[in-house]
């Protein structure tokens, strides 16, 4: 009788351990299931240009970021961040190894041959930013002669190139936006030609003796790139959708007004 009583516990027990392995297979294919469904969008910026893209208490952050972020969520996307200097972004995103760039990433021809474009998120103007001592400089004109930063690969070197229509300006260029601020302020440079937004907002910042001259050299709308491929056709469709939506519903000028101080996401009067 004890025999028999033993041989049906080690049965039941036998049975238990089956039923326990079988609903933890089930449970982690469930677990492997949403992870494979998990779209993931993989998104490069510098990280190095406040207020756009910046790290602070080692945390990504700024308007381009969270914009995109907003963009992301409303798709059902992961970001999957990569950090580089703004020509090696260009340069990940034409070889397929990052999807878009999110780093005001201005649309022009050039650019317009190798990628598509969602619609615009925000619109910028290529700026000339001097010492506060320099009088002479208030044009494009008067940088005949000069020697001007501009960051590589950036649009605003660009602008500044089809403006320049003698090519009587030297253009110095450099990897990064940090640091040429100070190249400006220590007489190295004559001159810097970059983003109105960004120069806004960081002489706002700081206590440089910097300022800016002129009208912007030129307006452009700041886009999503994407390469010239069919799938990511649908792909822009979908954000242009969520960014009507976000500027409907206010959410593009709340982030814009919290950097900012003012809506970049609207076209300006010019």
């Amino acid at each position: 009788m004890r025999k028999h009583h033993r041989k049906v516990l080690l049965t039941l027990i036998s049975i238990i351990l089956l039923l326990a392995v079988a609903a933890c297979g089930k449970k982690e294919g469930a677990n492997a299931s949403a992870e494979s469904e998990k779209k993931v969008l993989k998104v490069g910026t510098t990280g190095l240009v406040y207020p756009f893209s910046f790290k602070e208490n080692d945390k990504l952050q700024g308007f381009d970021v969270e914009v995109i972020e907003k963009v992301a969520e409303n798709l059902g996307y992961e970001i999957q961040w990569q950090l580089a200097d703004f020509s090696g972004l260009m340069g990940q995103l034409e070889s397929g190894k990052i999807d878009t760039v999110a780093n005001q990433v201005a649309v022009n021809a050039e650019r317009q041959e190798k990628f598509n474009f969602t619609g615009p998120y925000a619109y910028d103007g290529t700026q000339i930013l001097v010492r506060e001592d320099n009088n002479e400089i208030q044009s494009v004109e008067d940088l005949k002669g000069k020697t001007v930063a501009a960051v590589l690969g950036s649009n605003h070197a660009k602008n500044l190139e089809t403006a320049d229509t003698s090519g009587e300006v030297k253009i110095k260029t450099y990897e990064a936006h940090d640091g040429t601020l100070h190249e400006v302020e220590f007489g190295r440079v004559d001159a810097y030609v970059s983003g109105r937004n960004i120069l806004s907002a960081e002489l706002g910042k700081i206590d440089l003796p910097l300022k800016m001259v002129g009208e912007p050299i030129t307006f452009q709308e700041v886009a999503f790139p994407f390469v010239k491929e069919e799938e990511n056709d649908a792909l822009i469709e979908e954000f242009n959708k969520v960014i009507d939506k976000l500027r409907e519903d206010g959410t593009l000028k709340e982030i814009s007004d919290k950097y900012f101080k003012e809506d970049i996401t609207v076209e300006a009067n010019n």
